[in-house]
C-alpha cells in the first residue's frame, strides 16, 4: 500500500500495471496516481515540455483554451480583476487571453516563469489548465491554489477526469509519463467538501470551484 500523496490517507491500493509503470488509487479521496518510484526527474520533466508547440498563434489552441475560459468569465464579475495562471507552460497562452478581455493577469510555472513571490499573494480567480495531472506533490500544490484564490473566488481546472476501472487500461491519458496524478468527480468532490469550495463540471474536462469560505 501507498500513502495517498493529496489526502495523506495510507488506504491506498494497488490500481492498475501496465509496461510504463504500477498506480494505485486512495480510498479517501479516490485519486488515482502513478507509482512515484517512477516519476522522472526535473530535467527530464522539462525536457518533455520543452517539446510543446502551444502559443498564442495557434487558433486550435486557443479554441481549446476556451472550453476553460467562456465558463469561467462567466461566473466572473466585470473587469478589472487579478487572476492568476499556475502551470503557464513555455508558450502562455490563457493569461493573454483573459488578458485581452480585461482581466489583469499573472503567471507562474516552475520552469518557465519561476516567480514564488506571485504564490503569496492572493487573487479574484486563479485557471489551472493541463497542469494538475502532472503534480508530483499534488497536497502541496493544491493546497497553494485554493489558499491564492480570495473568498468567493473562483478555481479554474481542466484536466481529464478519471475514467472508471475497466477503461483506464484503454485510457491514453495515462501514457504520458508526466501525468502522475488523475482526478476524478469524486476527488473534487472530496476536495471541495473538505476545503469550503462548491464545485461545478462543465463536460468531461473542465472543473469550476468557487471558494466559500
Amino acid at each position: 500500500m501507498q500513502a495517498c500523496p493529496l489526502c495523506h490517507n495510507v488506504a491506498a491500493v494497488a490500481f492498475f500495471e501496465d509496461r510504463l509503470r504500477p498506480y494505485f488509487q486512495c480510498q479517501q479521496c479516490a485519486l488515482i496516481f502513478a507509482d512515484p518510484a517512477f516519476q522522472l526527474s526535473a530535467e527530464q520533466e522539462k525536457k518533455v515540455y520543452q517539446q510543446h508547440q502551444n502559443t498564442p498563434l495557434d487558433q486550435g489552441y486557443r479554441q481549446f483554451l476556451n472550453r476553460l475560459a467562456i465558463p469561467l468569465v462567466t461566473k466572473l464579475t466585470a473587469p478589472p480583476l487579478y487572476g492568476l495562471d499556475f502551470g503557464s507552460g513555455p508558450g502562455p497562452t490563457l493569461s493573454i487571453m483573459l488578458s485581452e478581455m480585461g482581466y489583469n493577469m499573472t503567471i507562474y510555472d516552475p520552469y518557465f516563469a519561476y516567480e514564488p513571490a506571485v504564490l503569496r499573494q492572493q487573487y479574484d480567480f486563479v485557471t489551472c489548465t493541463e497542469a494538475i495531472e502532472h503534480f508530483n506533490t499534488p497536497a502541496k500544490e493544491w493546497g497553494q491554489l485554493v489558499n491564492m484564490v480570495k473568498t468567493g473566488g473562483w478555481l479554474g481546472i481542466m484536466t481529464k477526469l478519471a475514467p472508471s476501472t475497466d477503461d483506464f487500461a484503454h485510457w491514453y491519458y495515462k501514457n504520458d509519463p508526466t501525468h502522475v496524478s488523475f482526478f476524478s468527480r469524486e476527488t473534487f468532490r472530496y476536495l471541495a467538501q473538505r476545503d469550503g469550495l462548491e464545485v461545478e463540471f462543465v463536460g468531461n474536462d473542465v472543473i469550476l470551484l468557487r471558494k466559500t469560505q
